[in-house]
């Protein structure tokens, strides 16, 4: 136990790592976040501190658990809850467009987890509580908009069969979106929390408290969380999740957004994390527009101690997996990707969904985690045929990216750099080379992306610049829950690449 002040900073998972849930097993804490369009699904994390989380892994990491082969950007998985009992870690969530809710569970968080349990009930973020006399019981949102609001049943947690018939416990406080319910047994009541208002400006974190499980529900006339009426550099404060440590202290883990100008932001829903403070009349709090939650947080102790991760550094490709932190765009090919083929090298060949397109992409990245940043790699590439490209590649969704790339076009093998906004592709400059090995980096300011090669690796040439805020979940048009990820891509346009693209290493620099 530390019980010296101690200071520490929010995020505490920066990027694109949305809608937090947290569970406790003894000293070990584990955080799992939505993932959405990306495969492996569901990033869980582990901390001892609550501050510094290392990722352990995936939750849903092969085809039985997930199929998105076909599933559009913000589709996928969404906000996840993960629970501990008895031995047995389980996690809860939604695959919207897919197989609906479900869980599956694991006796080792680090995997491998169980093929899902199907649930019966719930439109999206359900939840899991287990009770002291051993009732399971799910609590969900269903419908939408103003319409929102929380069922809750009960299972059998061995096969996900209903219990009882789904009954309508919480109508949240007037705002669109009661969404993320969590149900607690604190102190000999009920509490049930969730967030309100969308996820933007007006984003909030409400709760409720009862006797019973079912309610009624005594609602807190004001919000939990919240930073709608301040000009706190953190906003859309809300989804948030409870969790005691063993010394009796309360915490909450949610997200919130870091926005430039006020306006957007390209890093996406971040992590975040607060201490809950239990007031004299049973309520608990975090910061209802009073600017607790800052960027910079002093505490009087934390449960204990962890290694502070590494956000940057190289990856060499010399192992026979990808570091946690890469993903795909939805479950890729098999034949798209190797570690293999090339030892020391990653291959990508590219298929015939490109960037632009809603399908199995040969694109593996990693979420952009700060606003000044670059990345850079190697590449090996000898394209032969019209539209067969490879690069590195800033990726919203498939309505805005931007590429800095070697490919071939009109029998021309070309560096160029190619710009998607509002999903209009055009080529911001290309220059004509021979070269089959080349060095290209993306550099990341505060409102503007850069894209550079070099022949040499020392002499780097800037192609083209675009700004910033097309990549922002601010510039969709509907909803755009996902950040930037920036990775490493190769394409055919329309058809398998006759050669594969060849990427040495991956550097990322904040």
């Amino acid at each position: 136990m530390i019980e010296s002040s101690i200071t520490y900073n929010n995020p505490i998972l920066p990027g694109f790592y949305p809608d937090p849930s947290i569970t406790r097993a003894g000293d070990d804490y584990y955080l799992v976040c939505s993932s959405f369009e990306y495969f492996p699904g569901v990033p869980i994390f582990h901390s001892q501190d609550l501050i510094h989380w290392t990722q352990i892994g995936h939750v849903l990491d092969r085809l039985s658990q997930l199929d998105i082969r076909s599933c559009n950007s913000s589709d996928g998985i969404y906000a996840p809850t993960i629970r501990y009992h008895d031995g047995t870690f389980y996690m809860i969530t939604t695959d919207v467009r897919g197989k609906g809710n479900f869980y599956v569970t694991a006796t080792n968080p680090a995997g491998p987890w169980s093929d899902p349990i199907l649930i019966p009930y719930g439109g999206i973020d359900p939840s899991l509580m287990f009770d002291e006399d051993g009732t399971v019981y799910v609590t969900t949102q269903q419908g939408a908009d103003y319409d929102s609001h929380v069922i809750q049943y009960e299972i059998d947690i061995a096969t996900g069969s209903a219990l009882t018939e789904p009954v309508v416990i919480w109508t949240g406080d007037g705002g669109p979106w009661t969404e993320g319910p969590h149900l607690y047994r604190i102190n000999g009541l009920y509490y049930i929390m969730s967030a309100s208002g969308g996820t933007a400006k007006e984003h909030r974190e409400i709760i409720g408290r009862s006797s019973s499980p079912y309610g009624s529900f005594e609602r807190l006339p004001h919000p939990i969380l919240t930073h709608s009426r301040t000009e706190n550099p953190i906003q859309y404060l809300g989804h948030a999740d409870l969790i005691e440590d063993q010394n009796g202290d309360w915490w909450a883990v949610f997200l919130g957004v870091r926005l430039v100008e006020s306006k957007y932001t390209v890093l996406g829903r971040e992590t975040f994390l607060a201490p809950v403070k239990w007031k004299e009349d049973g309520w608990p709090m975090i910061d209802n527009n009073e600017d607790t939650v800052g960027l910079e947080m002093k505490v009087s102790r934390v449960p204990g101690s962890s290694p502070t991760p590494a956000y940057s550094g190289r990856y060499d490709f010399d192992d026979d997996v990808l570091p946690f932190a890469m993903t795909f765009l939805r479950n890729p090919t098999e034949a798209s990707w190797s570690l293999n083929k090339r030892p020391g090298w990653l291959s990508l060949r590219g298929q015939s969904e490109g960037l632009s397109e809603i399908g199995q992409v040969a694109f593996i990245g990693r979420r952009q985690q700060h606003t000044s940043a670059e990345w850079s790699t190697l590449l090996e590439f000898n394209p032969s045929v019209d539209g067969e490209a490879a690069g590195l590649c800033a990726r919203l969704d498939e309505h805005a990216h931007y590429e800095i790339a070697l490919s071939q076009r009109n029998g021309q093998r070309v560096i160029a750099a190619y710009l998607t906004v509002d999903g209009t592709t055009h080529v911001a400059a290309e220059v004509p080379t021979t070269a089959g090995r080349l060095y290209l980096k993306i550099c990341a300011e505060l409102t503007e992306y850069a894209l550079y090669y070099s022949l040499d690796g020392q002499e780097w040439i800037e192609l083209s610049t675009a700004a910033a805020y097309p990549l922002s979940p601010q510039a969709v048009k509907g909803n755009g829950f996902t950040g930037v990820v920036i990775g490493l891509y190769a394409t055919a346009h329309g058809k398998v690449a006759e050669v594969p693209a060849y990427f040495d290493w991956f550097d990322y620099r904040s």
